[in-house]
């Protein structure tokens, strides 16, 4: 038993010394074809670019014009808000003052005007929620147009460039400079937009 034991102990100890030589010398059994390709990424290989999406957005002139409206249009939902506030907040203070010194002929007039006020708050709070809600369907809206015109840029560009793969870089923690095509994207991007503006 002893014998059979070591004799299977000195075949494992070559094969494992074959095995050994043939992987650090290379002349080893070659891998399928597909394999080496990828892992070498050779010529034969995927073809991959990728774009910069957010440098896109922020010097695509579609997007820049969307956020200028956009901040109009914040800019007086926020005005009008703040001036129904201030004549809110204004009533308010003026209800409680006519209050204290008794300037209400009746209570039952006191009553109506504090449920006034009341319903001009609620109205308020109403107006807050409908303007923060029609700023992010705008919001939702711009982007939506924005990414759009990027992947109808992307589709334009890779008719003729045939890349297999374009990937957002934000999902690419290494690529080499020479697949970057966003100052490319970006360019058809904004030569049809400014092409089709009204001059």
């Amino acid at each position: 038993m002893k014998g059979t034991s070591l004799i299977v102990s000195i075949v494992l100890f070559v094969l494992v010394a074959v095995l050994y030589l043939l992987h650090f010398t290379g002349t080893g059994i070659k891998t399928n074809d597909s394999q080496q390709t990828v892992s070498s990424g050779s010529a034969d290989g995927p073809k991959i670019a990728y774009v910069k999406a957010d440098s896109v957005i922020l010097n695509y002139k579609l997007a820049e014009d969307l956020h200028d409206v956009f901040t109009k249009q914040q800019e007086s939902y926020s005005s009008e808000y703040a001036n129904k506030r201030r004549s809110f907040e204004k009533d308010a203070v003026a209800f409680q003052e006519k209050l204290q010194r008794g300037g209400f002929l009746t209570e039952d007039r006191a009553v109506q005007e504090r449920n006034r006020l009341a319903g001009v708050e609620q109205e308020i709070m109403r107006m807050d929620q409908e303007l923060t809600g029609k700023l992010g369907e705008m919001q939702t809206a711009n982007s939506q147009q924005v990414l759009d015109s990027l992947m109808n840029a992307i589709k334009r560009f890779n008719a003729d460039k045939k890349y297999d793969y374009i990937l957002n870089s934000s999902g690419v923690l290494y690529g080499n400079e020479g697949q970057n095509v966003t100052a490319e994207i970006l360019k058809l991007m904004n030569d049809k937009y400014l092409a089709s503006k009204p001059k």
